[in-house]
């Protein structure tokens, strides 16, 4: 059995984890939200799994480095800074941060990935994504996993192939760009799908969320996995034995 505190506890991944804690045979030490030090509760806890926001990030590594315990990372938005921060935590702590813990999802962009690299550069790679009305950020963490699973696989950098800003008079698609869709609305949990677009034919590859208990679950999966690691950057590959 082990210890987990969560950071971001009342927001509904937060009450998820508490569940999925529970179903799971560990213990929840406890919680911390907005405005509250998360340094106190990293003592008390064998690791911490963090669904909280881009702007806490810095002191909940900070936090998990002080207290020598390995962190998940769940949280979406981030950007380049804060994946230099993450990169620099990991050299002192375990460290896992994914788009998403669902383990679906991570065996779906390891297929991409393998679909990608044998397709080959002439079939067109397009993301679809669709979430709740509430969500705030845009292309999903997800979608950018899936789209860097694609992008690594053909050995070019994510950001200089992403195309998703497709509005009005764009001239025919840029052979090697790897587009994106996002979609808004309801109380959708997370559908994605990574559409291989060759000539006269096309391949589908999906994933629907039904519940956010799939990406408690997995956090809770990969945040046990994680305990008793040497200090490094994981992905939820690693969980699954993909990497």
């Amino acid at each position: 059995m082990a210890s987990f505190g969560i950071i971001g506890s009342k927001g509904r991944m937060g009450q998820a984890l508490m569940q999925a804690i529970a179903e799971a045979g560990h213990e929840c030490a406890g919680g911390v939200d907005a405005g509250q030090q998360p340094g106190p509760l990293a003592t008390q806890c064998d690791a911490l799994i963090d669904f909280s926001a881009p702007a806490a990030l810095e002191a909940n590594l900070k936090a998990a480095r002080v207290a020598g315990i390995p962190i998940l990372i769940g949280t979406t938005g981030l950007e380049k800074e804060h994946f230099a921060i993450i990169d620099e935590a990991a050299s002192a702590i375990p460290v896992l941060q994914t788009g998403n813990t669902s383990l679906g999802v991570t065996l779906l962009a390891h297929l991409v990935n393998q679909a990608a690299a044998k397709l080959g550069p002439d079939w067109d790679i397009e993301v679809l994504e669709m979430h709740h009305r509430m969500k705030v950020d845009a292309p999903s963490g997800t979608a950018k996993l899936l789209g860097e699973a694609a992008a690594d696989a053909r050995g070019v950098n994510l950001s200089e192939a992403m195309d998703s800003g497709r509005h009005g008079q764009t001239g025919a698609r840029k052979e090697g760009d790897i587009g994106f869709a996002t979609l808004r609305g309801g109380t959708v949990a997370g559908d994605h799908s990574v559409i291989f677009a060759g000539s006269e034919e096309r391949i589908t590859l999906s994933h629907s969320a039904e519940n956010r208990m799939i990406f408690a679950r997995g956090a809770v999966r990969g945040a046990a996995w994680l305990i008793g690691r040497e200090a490094g950057r994981y992905t939820m590959n690693d969980v699954l034995g993909l990497a």
